[in-house]
């Protein structure tokens, strides 16, 4: 059994080989429905962290035409069964572990229970791996049809940065957020496509974040436009908007990224755990923030 260290290890890898190959999957993983989220289909919650880039990246090699997964046993659970000679999707789970520990001397109960977060992974498979009358509901929801996409609703992506109450100013020609001015500065609307120009919004608005999530900012400026580029990723998905078109800078954030996995197995945990924090934030100007819900993890059955 791999320990908590190879988990990391692996998952880094995955990652990396798909950068290696060019492939953004925080760049690709959008949808037509507003189904867009990568979501298990038993308890309807969307993936959160690392495990969204993971399973985006086997919805593209793969070509899955749905956003909806399970383990074996929650889809033997619905009646269904995994196709021959399908593989599943390896993901990364944080399980709490309840374990008693010793109190100071000057208390008079000898241990306490202290709570340690244990990485473990999982499987996985997609709606369109599976046989089975429950299955077919969620068959072809959530990623592009093959004869293309329908033309997306862009209204709940306005409704959002209204409720924000961000403030953005337009003109020039550089998009960025002033810490000190607090306030988001954009080239004319016109200057964009229209998924381009929500990609950059969402962009700007994981940086308007900083200050008001708890944010660390140890980590560089470039770890903190890879926060921002998953932030704008997951709320795409989120809200049913194109997130395809290219990074500036492309070449030069894709390098540092890469030398810093390589370095750092922990480096892109880190990255999507906080920007799952920010998206969730985000989300809660529109949405009731789920109560039950916890970044780092996801039921694995």
């Amino acid at each position: 059994m791999a320990n908590q260290s190879q988990i990391r290890e692996q998952v880094t890898a995955k990652i990396i080989a798909a950068l290696e190959r060019d492939l953004l999957p925080w760049r690709q993983m959008w949808t037509s429905s507003h189904q867009g989220q990568h979501r298990n289909a038993v308890s309807g919650r969307a993936y959160k962290g690392v495990n969204v880039l993971l399973l985006s990246i086997a919805a593209m090699e793969f070509g899955f035409q749905s956003a909806v997964w399970a383990t074996f046993r929650q889809w033997n659970q619905m009646g269904c069964r995994i196709r021959r000679g399908e593989c599943g999707t390896t993901l990364a789970v944080y399980i709490p572990i309840n374990k008693q520990t010793e109190k100071p001397d000057d208390v008079h109960d000898d241990e306490e229970e202290a709570t340690f977060w244990i990485l473990k992974k999982f499987v996985v498979f997609n709606a369109s791996q599976v046989v089975g009358v429950a299955a077919e509901r969620f068959q072809g929801i959530g990623l592009p049809e093959t004869d293309g996409p329908s033309d997306p609703d862009y209204e709940p992506a306005e409704e959002l940065i209204r409720a924000t109450g961000a403030d953005i100013r337009y003109g020039g020609n550089r998009a960025f957020y002033s810490p000190s001015g607090d306030f988001i500065c954009l080239p004319p609307r016109t200057s964009f496509s229209v998924g381009g120009f929500y990609s950059t919004v969402f962009h700007e608005l994981a940086h308007w974040s900083q200050g008001r999530v708890d944010w660390d900012r140890a980590h560089g400026y470039a770890m903190g436009e890879l926060i921002a580029e998953l932030v704008a990723a997951f709320l795409s998905a989120e809200l049913g908007i194109p997130n395809s078109e290219p990074l500036d800078n492309h070449a030069s954030y894709l390098k540092h990224w890469l030398n810093e996995m390589r370095n750092d197995s922990n480096y892109i945990f880190k990255a999507s755990r906080q920007a799952s924090k920010v998206c969730d934030f985000l989300l809660s100007f529109v949405k009731p923030a789920d109560t039950n819900a916890q970044p780092e993890l996801i039921e694995a059955a």
